[in-house]
């Protein structure tokens, strides 16, 4: 699962890359975590915009209390089942998701350590989302994983549907056919950079509540 990603770019960075032409000011903060604020771009009727949405689709477990709040959904196993179905069929609820880099956990329990990726002369990239409308926290966002490549197999083997520039356009407007392709395909192992480091993945200040993957 992807956990832990960062945007370290300003949002007019971000919005020229996308092409959006509304650059906002945003509350979203570099590392972004599940249940948190995340910059995500929309298009709706040929304009796209650069919006603030939670990270991870509201879901309620059973035996919940009622003043519990729900657990964050913040990856997408199979388009093609349960919840996410019925957005994937529908492009305007597809989303990009800005990325700088993304990161796994990596080592003992207890003393697992951030390992971060991103591509090769990219400074920000696209990851495929999902996203609506939801009572609980408004605009949510939740992003498509698939199998790793073999650059991330060391570490994880799951990775985020990964995104081309040239490829923006059929993820936000191609058939239900098309998202599927991208969620099956190997994204190109030697355009992926990784860096392990020494950094504790787990910080008491910052860590989140335990996600989801459906």
């Amino acid at each position: 699962m992807c956990n832990l990603y960062t945007v370290r770019l300003s949002a007019a960075e971000v919005a020229a890359h996308f092409r959006v032409p509304n650059p906002m000011q945003s509350n979203a903060p570099e590392e972004v975590y599940p249940g948190t604020p995340g910059m995500v771009v929309t298009e709706s009727e040929g304009v796209r915009e650069l919006r603030s949405m939670v990270w991870g689709f509201p879901l309620r477990l059973k035996g919940m209390k009622p003043e519990a709040k729900p657990k964050p959904v913040n990856n997408i196993a199979d388009l093609a089942k349960g919840m996410w179905i019925g957005l994937a069929r529908k492009p305007q609820w597809r989303c990009l998701i800005p990325v700088t880099g993304f990161a796994e956990a990596e080592g003992e329990k207890g003393r697992m350590t951030r390992t971060w990726f991103s591509l090769k002369d990219q400074p920000v990239f696209a990851w495929a989302g999902l996203w609506r409308i939801s009572d609980e926290w408004g605009p949510v966002y939740s992003g498509v994983m698939t199998d790793a490549n073999e650059a991330i197999q060391p570490v994880h083997n799951r990775m985020p549907v990964l995104l081309h520039p040239d490829e923006y356009e059929q993820w936000l407007h191609g058939s239900f056919d098309d998202a599927l392709a991208f969620q099956k395909r190997t994204f190109p192992p030697e355009l992926v950079t990784m860096e392990r480091t020494s950094e504790l993945w787990a910080k008491k200040k910052t860590a989140p509540e335990a996600p989801l993957l459906l």
